[in-house]
């Protein structure tokens, strides 16, 4: 008895909460949209692609009942996000859960990197994730709520030809880490998710060293999660309020080798999870 209890509690955890994904549209942010509207939360869904958004909305609506409001934004730009944040309070009363999930990469080595492909991923990376946090606060704090960021391996170890990608994940840890300890108290979860490589559209969109995007997509390595799975366990660790979640034996593995065998990960796995040879 004291099971099923349980079970029906969790099961409602997220039921009419406001959750606010960027990048919702597609891969990983999409995957969670259907989840969490699976879990009965209301849903702010920001991307760029305004007709994307729409046949999302549809789907929720049709397939699952959702409530959901869908805002074309480009996170790196704070003005922007900060309208959206407002009207997101204006129409469900504020935010229980943000996820900041949009993200750009690139695939060049630095040398051949030009400084606008530096700026444009911390600008979407780095500060998107900053203006959406930053606006939707006072609202995650009033509500107790949660912030979750999606980092990934390279959070906290080195990839080749990703240097700004990099930059831009271990600035985000640099972020995350020290606000959780600031709000320490209020009520507010935040975590980071780092997945390992996951199938997905950002791959297809990545950067060239001039700006240009890659005419094909850069080749996943090792073993590689759905953009379902992925949100299934990032939906788990939300419902338990973790701190992290590493979502990968490759992850789990480079971690360890990074902190404790740095110079063997640099020669042995950085080449083959980057998919190039070091000097290449």
């Amino acid at each position: 008895m004291q099971r099923v209890i349980r079970k029906v509690f969790v099961s409602k955890v997220f039921e009419r909460k406001v959750v606010m994904i960027t990048g919702a549209c597609a891969g990983i942010g999409r995957a969670l949209a259907l989840r969490f509207a699976q879990a009965g939360a209301r849903l702010v869904l920001l991307d760029q692609d305004g007709p994307a958004l729409d046949s999302l909305v549809q789907h929720l609506r049709d397939h699952l009942n959702a409530e959901s409001l869908a805002l074309c934004c480009d996170v790196a730009d704070a003005e922007c996000v900060q309208a959206s944040v407002t009207r997101a309070i204006e129409q469900f009363g504020g935010i229980d859960v943000l996820i900041n999930n949009a993200g750009i990469t690139h695939r060049s080595a630095f040398a051949d990197t030009d400084l606008a492909v530096f700026r444009r991923v911390m600008a979407v990376n780095y500060f998107g994730a900053l203006h959406c946090t930053q606006a939707a606060l006072p609202s995650l704090r009033a509500r107790r709520g949660q912030i979750i960021v999606l980092s990934s391996l390279s959070g906290f170890a080195p990839m080749l030809h990703r240097s700004a990608y990099n930059a831009s994940k271990h600035a985000l840890h640099g972020l995350f880490e020290s606000l959780r300890l600031e709000l320490e108290g209020s009520g507010v979860n935040v975590m980071l998710v780092c997945p390992g490589f996951t199938a997905t559209d950002i791959r297809k969109n990545a950067l060239k060293g001039d700006g240009s995007v890659i005419a094909r997509p850069i080749p996943l390595v090792g073993k590689v999660s759905s953009a379902h799975d992925t949100a299934e366990a990032i939906y788990r660790a939300a419902r338990r309020r973790k701190r992290l979640l590493v979502h990968s034996n490759v992850n789990w593995l480079a971690r360890q080798l990074a902190r404790f065998a740095p110079a063997l990960f640099e020669r042995w796995l950085v080449p083959r999870l980057s998919g190039v040879r070091v000097g290449q």
